[in-house]
């Protein structure tokens, strides 16, 4: 090998990411923040509409319903608008969603602006993990998708308790109105920072749906789900878990929860990190880590000391899988990445759903300690379709 070449090598390797990465991040943090701040706020809510609190947890749902069903369908009718643009559009349509719910006089026109806003929430992610990926070596691409998949879990640790705050001192319009306002900045970032990037000519809508319909995605659409369903099965009744069982008292669930948020971030910038080395191997042994913290977590939830600290590996390992999972989504969907990216995050939200249907019932036909291994055997759903795909893989080799 010639000098000049292995110094070209050598450059190229310790090439940083492009800044413009960070202005997705941003997106990203306003996105998780809008979807997560309500559930603080549903008490504030509900007593300023004159609703009750079940009729505010719609609003949850029907967001969760918004990005799973409406994502895709907004991805293939924006399909043909240049990516900068269509973020553009995306996060002008996030800001004016946000700004309705400002000012929305009612319960009704509180849910067309959470239903609106949720739009933008999948196909932002979707367009932004091909965006990101195309802006480093093919090597890199995991990594610049967890940089911008940090901004939702960043979310988590500051945004969210700063959302809450504001919304139960200001009032909780004054919630939306911070997001608006982060909306914003992100919107500027990405008109200065993202690039005008040359796009192929967009596959016909018949070609993108089949290489949708293709098994092998698919498989790894319905792993995506399980993998979420075990984690929403626990996470969504982590509150009376660490309360009744552990024994917590009720404030002490927030700091809790904040150290979660660590673990996931944590998690997420490793997982990128493990997916660039070697990514089926990666997402494999990961969901085998999780399947094992789960099981362990039946007990260890009886321990203050060691139920904290399998939440935060618990925390790390359930969002380290994630930006693997996404880029080889998008690998197997090579006519459609971004339509692909965004169905893998509407076919999180089903899980998320599905999650929390399950943990319920669990609680009412098993017990609240029954929730970890329950959530351990959907994980271990996920994994044993992995390693069969990923076998089948090898030996087609």
């Amino acid at each position: 090998m010639e000098l000049s070449e292995r110094i070209a090598r050598k450059q190229t390797a310790k090439e940083p990411f492009p800044i413009s990465i960070l202005s997705l991040t941003a997106g990203a943090f306003a996105i998780g923040m809008t979807e997560f701040v309500i559930m603080g706020l549903l008490p504030n809510v509900a007593e300023d509409l004159q609703v009750s609190i079940s009729s505010a947890g719609q609003l949850i749902t029907m967001y969760a319903l918004g990005v799973a069903v409406g994502a895709p369908i907004l991805t293939i009718l924006t399909q043909r608008i240049p990516q900068k643009k269509l973020l553009c559009l995306l996060m002008l349509l996030f800001i004016l969603g946000n700004g309705i719910s400002v000012v929305a006089p009612n319960y009704a026109v509180l849910m067309i602006a959470r239903m609106i806003t949720a739009l933008t929430h999948g196909t932002f992610f979707g367009v932004g993990a091909v965006i990101a990926s195309s802006l480093v070596r093919p090597d890199k691409r995991a990594g610049a998708v967890s940089i911008m998949m940090a901004g939702l879990t960043i979310a988590n640790i500051i945004g969210v308790p700063l959302g809450t705050f504001i919304g139960q001192h200001l009032g909780w319009r004054a919630s939306f109105a911070a997001i608006a306002i982060m909306g914003i900045a992100a919107l500027i970032g990405i008109l200065m920072f993202i690039p005008q990037l040359r796009q192929d000519k967009p596959a016909s809508i018949m070609q993108q749906l089949t290489a949708l319909g293709s098994p092998k995605l698919l498989l790894f659409l319905l792993i995506g789900a399980l993998g979420n369903a075990g984690l929403f099965a626990v996470f969504t009744y982590i509150a009376p878990l660490l309360i009744q069982v552990t024994g917590f008292m009720e404030h002490s669930v927030t700091w809790i929860l904040i150290l979660f948020g660590f673990g996931v971030t944590f998690g997420n910038m490793v997982g990128g990190k493990l997916a660039d080395w070697k990514l089926m191997p990666s997402i494999l042994g990961i969901y085998c880590a999780v399947c094992v913290i789960l099981a362990l977590f039946t007990w260890t939830v009886h321990s203050p000391v060691a139920a904290v600290i399998t939440i935060f590996l618990w925390g790390a390992g359930s969002f380290a899988v994630m930006p693997g999972l996404q880029v080889r989504i998008m690998g197997l969907a090579q006519a459609a990445p971004a339509l692909a990216s965004t169905s893998s995050h509407s076919a999180g939200n089903l899980g998320n759903a599905a999650g929390a249907f399950i943990g319920g019932w669990v609680i009412t036909h098993l017990s609240l300690t029954a929730l970890p291994w329950v959530g351990a055997v959907l994980v271990g759903l996920a994994l044993l379709l992995g390693f069969a795909c990923y076998a089948a893989e090898r030996r087609a080799r």
